[in-house]
């Protein structure tokens, strides 16, 4: 599962993203995203050409975790060579605390879904006094 948040680098190749990633021949195949934010939203881009945004694109928010599905819909040709990956592909990022999932909008232009996160206001911090039992 991917987080919005940055991991510090630690000067290694990423080996964190192998696991991140579906198995390659398999049903499901990874989708790649960027994430960044932008003044005050939380912004997730993912590669999805030749995708129907509006039947074959599914975004959902469980808890905190934003899970993207979607499906390339595999067309038969005859004498055909091919290295498009055809069928499902999927995506789960673990939403900041400060992401507003009420107001989350998304759009899909030439090739890309691209998902707006509001970032809530910050919570105030509340200092809890501790008491001493029996006085």
């Amino acid at each position: 599962m991917t987080s919005l948040q940055p991991r510090p680098s630690l000067g290694l190749p990423d080996i964190f993203q192998m696991f991140e990633t579906e198995w390659p021949f398999g049903e499901r195949h990874a989708m790649r995203v960027e994430t960044y934010t932008e003044k005050d939203e939380f912004v997730v881009r993912c590669e999805l050409p030749g995708v129907d945004p509006e039947k074959n694109i599914h975004i959902n928010v469980e808890g905190n975790q934003l899970k993207i599905t979607a499906e390339r819909k595999h067309e038969e040709r005859t004498d055909r060579h091919s290295e498009f990956y055809y069928g499902s592909f999927s995506r789960t990022l673990l939403l900041p605390t400060s992401c507003n999932t009420e107001d989350i909008n998304a759009e899909y232009e030439a090739g890309i879904l691209t998902i707006h996160m509001p970032r809530r206001e910050a919570e105030t911090r509340k200092e809890i006094p501790v008491m001493r039992k029996g006085k």
